[in-house]
């Protein structure tokens, strides 16, 4: 049975017992701030199992896209080392809300594996809650008894409450489980050892592929529990998982789900995948390892791409491309790849997934071209950090480096700690563990400080979903508060989040900020400091509660800040609209932020925009502003009208079935933030910057309104003091080109003296050699620039045969050496000028390399050139 086959029997079979099928939700997720990305099936349905909103359907049955690397759920360090572990997965999950319960879950899961997939059932095991004396929970009786009815006692294992009570996190919705392990040894493993003794015991053909969670407690932020008003059913199947069991294979990475992959791979690098099943050499293993790390993470880096993470330094987005780079590492160290090469891998899995995932299909290009790039870059970073690591073993006395230096390595350059353990291995040495192990604890403890944060219980004033929000109408209104709690974190110390019945401040999200402004009682106000969306519900930030919090309030929205903010809202759409019309409809957005100060809008194209071309959408957004086009806003409208109407719909968005379009003129896009009434308000559109993000995408940053006449200002008071310097001529461009060609000739001038001094010092310095052990020897400081004493050294060592010329000048305080040596001198006496440089730069607080025959340094210890001078002698004697 193929993966495909095996995806569609599971949907097919749940739409048969009444469940809405639902794609996929995007990997990364944009607007929960608990979460940077989909570590489970159930997440895309937290607000449902919280109360927060209702569901289309009572069940509902998916295939949806997690990845688990940080935080509670994190597998990352274990991927490639064993053969079930990944970092994106698969999860088919099927959910009653306040529907089904156990009876149905259990049984149609064992219809399911046993009469669809016919999986034998003695190679099944189960498992129910044996209950908690801690949280008063009792034995799970019912699940046990339900599955009596269908597998033998003896083949159904009580679990603890580690294994068989799942929680959402600290707080909120959980509830017993009931797992379903199937066991893939061969039959004469299963006569010596019992599967039933290896379950939940990490071994790799003894595994868990399904789970069924009874979702019936929530869990309060005293850890005490109590029940929900209703009760849940989430499960969910691992993919993988289920492949090899249903493809008789004892591997995840055996199946059709990477086979492709793996093809792929060996037939760029020339290595082979050593199937399981037989003893391996230490290097066949550490090139599986290699493999498996490389196609499991190309997968996790395509799609969150695809769905619009792009690799970054910060959050989520230094999330994938720290992901991306251990791929690298991985294929550099045992692989030998030194040039890019994963992003090949794209085709084949946009051919292998597209049908049930099209936005890998669809943004093929766009994932192919920014995975080269960042390839292409930290093979770089390599490659300098190899430099680096040689200086630090130059500084290094005895075998052992310093771990904490190792640690520096790792964590400012991006330097893995194994290749340097290679590298070092290879140099018959060796860094201290211990030492590298406490510089990342360390590391990770202020990580860890800087973003815990504590959350109490909500205290509810007002029953039931009666939020709504109002502020496509309004910026006032009174309103009643449903609901607070109290959060600490270290970044931001105690706040407040307040939700209201009826709130007009506009939620952070689709790339607009989150309203401010105040609550205003009879007796108090309440400054709103932010706004977010969580699970459905608004949350207002303050700093304090009021001190009634039962009272009515009016809510009033900063109006100046929002006004602003909707004006580079609008002209994002109309910008969009632009840069498609003025480069091609292959442009889409990839990002934006909107505020009130500017906007900022990413989007895919593969070339840095001409003058010409930003002129042209500058010209196109502004003629848009004086057509002055209203605002037409459809509320509410069936999504699928409003694609056919030409609304345009942005991949990694989640979207309902119903859906919000905001027009202006020919532009048509989904959209809930606030706009402009009519594109008139904007005033004027300015474009400030133009540049890359990664590979395929450009940023554009922009101005509108007030911030365009401040930006006009500015310009003309600089022209003004342009005009002063100048003293005010009549035409400044024509005296400004007339400073830059009396600079050009200064220059030239410049440049003559410069070569003839440097000239009358090489004849100088001619009669300085002297002879050391048949080398022809020089050191001295010298009065140049860097780059002059750079020429002088070459000039010098091409003078004479078996030349040795080591010079240091000074330029700006910043002491420079540079080193010469004769190609015959590095191959009879084996010198080298990199590592002269890399000794000698100690003594000036510096580092520096090159090749054997020439190399430069610069540091910050002007005093220590007089002793690097002193010693650079010892390496002839």
């Amino acid at each position: 049975m193929t993966s495909q086959e095996v995806r569609k029997k599971f949907l097919n079979f749940f739409e048969s017992k009444g469940h809405l099928i639902v794609p996929s939700a995007p990997i990364v997720l944009k607007d929960d701030p608990t979460l940077m990305f989909n570590n489970s099936g159930m997440a895309q349905f937290k607000e449902y199992f919280l109360g927060n909103a209702t569901p289309k359907s009572p069940r509902i049955a998916d295939t949806q896209k997690c990845l688990r690397v940080s935080g509670k759920h994190n597998d990352l360090e274990d991927v490639g080392f064993d053969t079930y572990h990944h970092t994106m997965f698969e999860m088919l999950g099927n959910w009653s809300f306040g529907d089904y319960f156990k009876t149905d879950a259990i049984n149609w899961a064992w219809e399911l594996l046993t009469e669809v997939y016919k999986i034998p059932k003695e190679n099944l095991y189960v498992s129910v809650f044996e209950g908690s004396i801690e949280d008063n929970v009792p034995f799970d009786q019912e699940a046990w008894d339900i599955w009596k009815t269908l597998i033998e006692e003896d083949r159904i294992i009580l679990g603890n409450k580690k294994d068989n009570f799942w929680e959402m996190g600290d707080q909120g919705p959980c509830g017993p489980c009931s797992e379903i392990h199937v066991d893939i040894r061969s039959a004469d493993e299963k006569a010596l050892v019992s599967g039933k003794s290896l379950v939940n015991n990490d071994h790799p053909q003894v595994v868990e592929i399904w789970n069924n969670v009874f979702m019936e407690f929530n869990r309060k932020a005293d850890g005490s529990l109590e029940k929900l008003p209703a009760q849940h059913v989430d499960t969910g199947m691992g993919f993988e998982r289920l492949c090899m069991a249903l493809q008789g294979k004892t591997s995840n990475y055996d199946t059709d789900v990477f086979t492709p992959l793996i093809a792929k791979i060996e037939k760029i690098t020339g290595f082979s995948y050593v199937r399981t099943g037989r003893d391996l050499s230490v290097q066949d293993e550490k090139i599986n390892i290699a493999i498996r790390v490389i196609v499991d993470h190309v997968r996790a880096v395509a799609f969150a791409i695809a769905d619009g993470q792009l690799p970054s330094n910060t959050g989520a987005g230094y999330v994938i491309r720290r992901i991306l780079r251990r791929a690298i590492r991985y294929g550099f160290t045992f692989l030998d790849t030194k040039e890019p090469f994963i992003y090949k891998l794209v085709e084949v899995l946009a051919n292998q997934m597209g049908e049930f995932f099209p936005e890998i299909k669809s943004q093929q290009q766009l994932v192919t071209n920014v995975i080269r790039e960042e390839e292409a870059s930290f093979l770089r970073t390599l490659d300098q950090g190899l430099q680096l690591l040689d200086n630090v073993i130059a500084k290094t006395k005895g075998s052992e480096v310093s771990g904490a230096k190792a640690f520096e390595l790792y964590d400012t350059f991006g330097f893995p700690k194994d290749l340097t353990a290679l590298i070092l291995k290879e140099k018959n040495r060796s860094f201290n563990e211990n030492e590298f192990e406490v510089s990342m604890q360390e590391q990770k403890s202020r990580s860890r400080a800087a973003s815990e944060m504590s959350t109490d219980d909500w205290t509810i004033l007002v029953e039931g979903n009666t939020e709504s929000f109002v502020g496509y109408d309004q910026t006032s209104n009174k309103v009643k508060i449903t609901r607070f709690r109290k959060i600490d974190s270290k970044k931001d110390g105690i706040l407040y989040q307040i939700v209201l019945d009826a709130t007009p401040f506009y939620p952070e999200g689709g790339g607009q900020v989150g309203d401010k402004g105040t609550l205003v009682s009879a007796n108090e106000i309440i400054d709103i400091i932010d706004t977010k969306k969580e699970n459905n519900l608004i949350l207002h930030f303050a700093k304090q509660l009021p001190e009634n919090v039962n009272a009515s309030f009016t809510a009033n929205v900063n109006t100046d800040l929002l006004r602003s903010t909707s004006k580079n809202h609008s002209a994002t759409h109309l910008m969009h609209q632009a840069l498609r019309s003025v480069l091609g409809t292959h442009v889409e957005q990839k990002g934006s932020l909107v505020n009130p100060k500017h906007l900022r809008f990413d989007f895919s194209h593969f070339t840095k925009m001409t003058n010409d071309e930003i002129q042209k959408v500058e010209n196109f957004v502004n003629e848009k502003i004086q057509e002055q086009l209203p605002l037409i806003e459809r509320r509410n409208i069936p999504i699928q009208q409003a694609l056919d109407e030409g609304a345009m719909a942005l991949f990694g968005e989640k979207y309902g079935d119903s859906v919000r379009a905001i027009k202006f003129g020919d532009s048509m896009e989904l959209c809930g933030g606030i706009h402009v009434k009519n594109t008139a308000e904007i005033w004027h559109f300015k474009i400030v910057s133009e540049g890359a993000v990664a590979a395929g995408i450009r940023r554009i940053e922009a101005i509108t309104g007030e911030s365009v006449q401040k930006f006009y200002t500015n310009q003309e008071n600089t022209l003004d003091a342009i005009a002063a310097a100048l003293k005010n001529p009549q035409d400044i461009l024509k005296a400004i080109v007339s400073l830059q060609d009396d600079n050009t000739k200064l220059k030239k001038q410049l440049e003559q003296l410069l070569k003839e001094k440097i000239e009358a010092l090489k004849n100088n310095l001619l009669s300085e050699f002297h002879e050391i052990n048949g080398v022809n020897f020089l050191a001295k400081q010298v009065d140049l620039s860097m780059s002059a004493t750079k020429d002088l050294t070459q000039a010098l060592g091409t003078s004479k045969p078996n030349s040795f010329v080591f010079l240091a000048s000074v330029e700006d305080n910043t002491p420079n050496i540079h080193c010469y040596i004769s190609k015959e001198l590095v191959v009879e006496k084996s010198l080298n000028a990199g590592n002269v440089i890399r000794e000698l730069g100690k003594y000036i607080d510096g580092n520096g390399g090159g090749q054997p025959f020439f190399a430069s340094g610069k540091g910050k210890n002007v005093n220590g050139i007089a002793a690097a001078l002193d010693k650079v002698v010892d390496f002839v004697k």
